[in-house]
């Protein structure tokens, strides 16, 4: 298969429940293509629970081919104070290897793209391994720009349950939720 993939052959839908098994083996196989320098925890269930669950977190589409799902974009959304709008963080996009170079890649980012305009969002942004060359090179040539005035930063592990239970000095309730 190669060129873009006619509008009658790629359906773009919002994912289902009956997807979060195929949505968990498109996660695993992005962090093996991507050489991703971790390991995938995430379970199915977990992956239902934050689509589907009591309190989503976050929306996927599937990119479906002849009704065989080939790709995904995982997205939630997010917030601009200095826009005063909300965006869209596309945590994952990912095509099967033998359909990429199909327009599938893409046809999601534009989805997401309408979606964003649709929501009144003001951007639409993403984070990038550095390794990924093949998917930087796609990005650029949708002429998406890196963002080099900000770091990305993180707390996790054992760092963020320190964090999490250091005594609070002060007298002033947080507010945090439980």
């Amino acid at each position: 298969m190669s060129g873009l993939v006619t509008d009658n052959r790629l359906l773009i839908r919002s994912a289902e429940p009956a997807d979060t098994e195929v949505l968990h083996r498109f996660i695993v196989e992005l962090t093996e293509a991507e050489e991703f320098p971790g390991t995938v925890t995430a379970q199915p269930a977990d992956v239902a629970n934050a689509l589907f669950g009591a309190r989503p977190v976050a929306e996927a589409v599937v990119a479906a081919v002849a009704d065989e799902p080939v790709g995904f974009a995982l997205y939630y959304p997010t917030y601009s104070t200095v826009l005063g709008r909300p965006g869209i963080h596309l945590e994952d996009l990912y095509v099967r290897p033998e359909h990429r170079g199909d327009g599938i890649g893409r046809a999601l980012l534009a989805h997401l793209a309408r979606l964003a305009l649709a929501r009144g969002c003001g951007r639409l942004e993403w984070w990038v391994l550095r390794t990924n060359d093949p998917a930087l090179r796609f990005y650029r040539r949708l002429h998406a720009r890196t963002v080099d005035e900000i770091d990305v930063l993180r707390i996790d592990g054992e760092r963020l349950r320190a964090l999490a239970t250091e005594t609070d000095r002060s007298e002033v309730d947080h507010g945090v939720a439980q």
